[in-house]
């Protein structure tokens, strides 16, 4: 253990890395902080990128960009009433409240240590929850893996955010495309359209970028065409960073409650930080001596929501390093991430390229710290970025997802993906369709086939027997049944939190 952790640190502060660590960091605050923009569509944007970089500086940067990002939406939620990304939207009810009342940069200052120390405790419980689990994963055989397969599957319901019937719709439709391409077994091309192209299947970074980029770029475009005006700052951003000492001090208990609360939400797959906000935001007022401040600017409000929201960050990349599950959308992205970089979840994460997982790890954590210096030092500059109008990002966002696509194998077939993806991602967005279901679908689906094939040969015709007699595959098909049933009891518990905040937010209108 010593030693690999020497290797890690080796790997991690090498002048890339760090450079990438630092990038990541600053880029993912950006993108959180622009209304519309989404981790999701930082993390698919900057996947070309890190092609030819080493996986830990590409990870390292990726994953900076994602917890960033969560904690970036917090600065316009706050100061603009605006949440930069979903997983802000909690936060904007007490924020903004404490804005109009001059407290603004307060609540800032509160939200990014908050996020700091949920970030940390999320990271942590990657360094050493993990572990063990990738461990746990070396009696995985095929069976095994295609139940893990199948139990990720399940969790397309949960990302389909509202509407359950259109997630697994979308699901459904990821798990068609992937098995576009050669036959996994037998060498056999299917849907290739006689294109030799399309015998490796369809590319995975063009489809994402298309899907979260483009589709986002082309509804941008919708707006400024309906004269949808940019939104507009408010004039009190000034006064001090953080409130005294006094004040500050009795936060600490919410922050502690919810960074615990919020990484166990994260682990779960499929809730994401957006469920964990909302989760802690309303256990933050059950258990506040003051719950009738909440709506009407109560710091516990900002330092609740924004504590859980990135430490799910953490949670979310438990299960995705040591089953391949992805604990949010960002995370099934992620998961194209690590297998374009030669890391495949599971037990060879912690052994075989045990120094990488440790050193992307322990940069997760790093970018946690920087996150929260770099926060402090420059919300109020980050909070003008917002301003920035759609008419000068879209040609710039159009232009870098096509260098990178074409980039990929120079091959402008990739770019012609990328643009079928973005008008599928648009019409997915119009309709009420979630893309992460789609996402995971094409990631998961040569995984199930395989491995179920695998297992069939295995059985030696008698799949019943085989399967009774590995006791793992009994307890992940009884995971898969309650998975199952997950997305209805994850739905109730984030209407029950939307509800009561929005309770909050009419008495504080109504006062």
């Amino acid at each position: 253990m010593g030693a690999t952790f020497v290797a890690a640190m080796g790997l991690l502060l090498k002048a890339d890395v760090m450079i990438a660590l630092l990038v990541g960091t600053m880029g993912g605050i950006v993108i959180g902080a622009l209304p519309g923009f989404s981790a999701s569509m930082g993390v698919a944007l900057l996947i070309p990128i890190t092609f030819g970089m080493h996986p830990v500086a590409g990870l390292v940067m990726l994953t900076a960009v994602y917890t960033s990002a969560i904690y970036g939406g917090s600065i316009t939620a706050t100061l603009c009433h605006t949440p930069g990304t979903p997983a802000s939207a909690a936060t904007a009810i007490d924020g903004y409240q404490l804005t109009l009342k001059g407290r603004g940069m307060e609540a800032v200052g509160v939200g990014t240590v908050a996020s700091m120390i949920g970030g940390i405790v999320g990271a942590l419980a990657l360094l050493f929850i993990a572990p063990p689990l990738g461990v746990f994963s070396l009696r995985f055989a095929a069976l095994e893996f295609f139940l893990l397969a199948i139990f990720g599957i399940t969790v397309m319901a949960s990302l389909a955010g509202e509407n359950v019937i259109k997630g697994i719709f979308s699901g459904i439709l990821g798990l068609f495309l992937g098995t576009f391409g050669l036959d996994l077994i037998t060498g056999v091309p299917r849907f290739t359209f006689g294109r030799i192209a399309m015998e490796d299947g369809i590319n995975f970074v063009p489809a994402l970028i298309g899907m979260f980029s483009i589709a986002q770029v082309v509804s941008m475009a919708a707006d400024i065409a309906k004269g949808r005006e940019s939104i507009v700052l408010t004039d009190k951003i000034t006064g001090r960073v953080l409130p005294p000492w006094t004040e500050f001090k009795t936060l600490i208990p919410t922050i502690v409650r919810s960074s615990i609360i919020g990484t166990i939400v994260g682990i779960i797959p499929a809730a994401g930080a957006g469920i964990s906000s909302w989760v802690c935001y309303s256990l933050g007022k059950s258990f506040s001596k003051k719950p009738e401040l909440f709506g009407k600017g109560a710091m516990e409000g900002v330092a609740s929501s924004e504590t859980g929201n990135n430490a799910a960050t953490g949670g979310a990349l438990v299960p995705l390093f040591t089953l391949g599950l992805p604990g949010s959308g960002v995370a099934a992205i992620l998961l194209g991430g690590l297998m374009i970089h030669g890391l495949v979840p599971g037990s060879g994460m912690y052994t075989t390229n045990a120094a990488t997982t440790y050193a992307i790890s322990l940069g997760f954590l790093f970018s946690n710290v920087l996150m929260g210096i770099i926060g402090l030092c420059a919300a109020r500059w980050v909070a003008r970025i917002s301003q920035i109008k759609a008419g000068i990002l879209c040609p710039v966002i159009v232009a870098l997802s096509t260098i990178g696509c074409f980039a990929i194998r120079n091959n402008m077939f990739d770019v012609y993906v990328m643009l079928v993806f973005g008008a599928i991602g648009y019409l997915l967005k119009i309709t009420g369709f979630a893309p992460p279901p789609m996402v995971l679908g094409m990631v998961l689906s040569p995984i199930a086939e395989s491995n179920w094939r695998r297992a069939l040969i295995l059985s030696r015709g008698n799949m019943l027997n085989y399967f009774l007699s590995r006791p793992i595959s009994i307890v992940l098909a009884l995971f898969v049944v309650t998975s199952l049933f997950s997305p209805v009891l994850m739905n109730a518990v984030n209407k029950k939190s939307r509800a009561v905040a929005e309770e909050n937010k009419d008495a504080s209108t109504t006062h």
